[in-house]
């Protein structure tokens, strides 16, 4: 039965890592990242009216930007164009948010915060933006100069939302907690620069 489930397993693997140029399959993404960004945004609309000055707005919607700038990267990748700056922004800010969102919600529920059902379904499209950004690893044309520029971009923007206070909503449980929580995202920003500049190298050592 063992050897039956890995083979299947393995199949899908084969299936999923073959798929991802396929015409068919980027412009399933490409709708379901755009629509969830929109999503994203609307999500938070009560920020971005609290927040002022207005020029702040641009540093609160963390991870609808990380997957819209996914969906211009998949794009990009659908009609043959390498654009490695756009590559490293998405790519790392979609792999930073989707950990970053289920980690929050996780750790609510672990204080004891109330499950919701809109939980369950955030952490299933946080999960798929930070699992993409891994696949589509193979195709990143990054080099540390990017990695270097995002890694500016990402560490202030950390710096903005834990001393500014405009990081996003934490579920109310967790709120004590918040400066922890901004030492741990600014964790997460390095640890996220690393494994996507990690694969790239890794990958283009297997070419």
């Amino acid at each position: 039965m063992k050897d039956v489930t890995e083979d299947a397993m393995t199949t899908v693997y084969h299936w999923l890592m073959g798929s991802l140029r396929q015409s068919w399959f980027l412009w399933s993404l490409i709708v379901i990242n755009f629509l969830g960004s929109i999503y994203g945004f609307y999500w938070y609309k009560d920020q971005l009216e609290q927040t002022s000055p207005v020029w702040l707005r641009i540093f609160v919607p963390d991870s609808p930007t990380g997957s819209i700038l996914f969906t211009f990267f998949l794009i990009a990748l659908l009609i043959g164009r390498s654009i490695p700056t756009l590559e490293a922004f998405a790519a790392v800010t979609n792999f930073k948010y989707g950990v970053w969102a289920v980690a929050v919600i996780i750790g609510g529920w672990a204080m004891g915060g109330t499950k919701q059902w809109t939980d369950y379904m955030l952490m299933f499209s946080h999960a798929g933006m930070a699992i993409e950004s891994l696949l589509y690893a193979k195709f990143y044309t990054i080099r540390f100069r990017h990695i270097l520029a995002v890694g500016i971009w990402t560490t202030w923007n950390d710096w903005m939302d834990y001393m500014l206070g405009i990081h996003p909503w934490l579920p109310r449980v967790l709120n004590p907690y918040t400066p922890t929580i901004g030492w741990l995202t600014f964790a997460l920003s390095l640890f996220s620069l690393g494994i996507i500049y990690y694969l790239v190298q890794k990958n283009r050592k297997m070419v």
